[in-house]
């Protein structure tokens, strides 16, 4: 189950975390990964070799998600040197957290042109290729917080609501043309983002959760895994929690 064999895939902001291991999970399974990072190329590079130590392939592809030239360009040369695109991963964000009152307008619109508009330009540009193919498989990486709210994340809360609703639509335009469009939508995961909680906040968060347990970057990547396979293909325009129940 879940074979990849032969499919080629891009995860974005796969140079850690959650991305990192998505990528990984995916060449594991067979499939030929485009490692996709805005600035970090050392972390995206050993990104890269986990990829290859799992028995998979693939190459650096650096490009910002939030320039909608880059984004094209990057994914049209992609398709010319390897083939239709078959799995697109909408994993790249960022979060600025902040109480509504103190709310920068800056702040909210760096978050909505990565997290949204990034998310919306990879779409675009692996639709067209996933059209021709009559396959293909749009994963957009949210959040929880994005369901159910947080304190001080109104922004970033917006912004990965966001995904549902485009998601959703994707999936109805595209859907007789053999292209899903599905959310994977994480609890918290030990990541850089959680790093700086402190021992208190993490200890409530983990009463909370009925799994007893802040989330690890696997437990969202195979979820992205069952996605973007073929046993999934009946699956689009639907969010999937990996929360450890912290929403139900």
């Amino acid at each position: 189950m879940f074979d990849l064999s032969g499919r080629v895939a891009l995860v974005t902001g796969a140079s850690r975390g959650i991305g990192r291991a998505t990528a990984v999970a995916l060449a594991s399974r067979g499939a030929w990964v485009a490692v996709n990072y805005a600035t970090n190329a050392e972390a995206a590079g050993e990104t890269l070799a986990a990829v290859r130590a799992a028995g998979g392939d693939g190459e650096l592809l650096p490009f910002d998600v939030s320039d909608a030239a880059a984004v094209t360009a990057a994914v049209e040369g992609l398709v010319q040197r390897k083939g239709p695109l078959s799995i697109a991963v909408a994993n790249a964000g960022v979060n600025i957290d902040g109480l509504l009152l103190r709310a920068q307008e800056e702040d909210f619109d760096r978050m909505l042109a990565t997290n949204v508009k990034g998310t919306l330009f990879l779409a675009k540009a692996a639709v067209r290729s996933m059209m021709k193919a009559r396959h293909g498989r749009i994963i957009a990486v949210s959040s929880v917080v994005g369901a159910m709210g947080n304190a001080g994340q109104s922004m970033y809360a917006a912004s990965k609501s966001a995904l549902v609703g485009m998601m959703r639509s994707i999936a109805r335009e595209y859907g007789s043309r053999g292209v899903t469009a599905n959310v994977v939508s994480p609890g918290f995961v030990e990541t850089d983002m959680t790093a700086g909680m402190s021992d208190d906040a993490r200890k409530k968060l983990i009463e909370m959760t009925p799994a007893g347990r802040i989330g690890r970057p696997d437990d969202v990547a195979a979820a992205v895994v069952y996605l973007a396979s073929n046993e999934a293909g009946w699956v689009t325009g639907q969010v999937l929690g990996v929360n450890g129940g912290l929403r139900m």
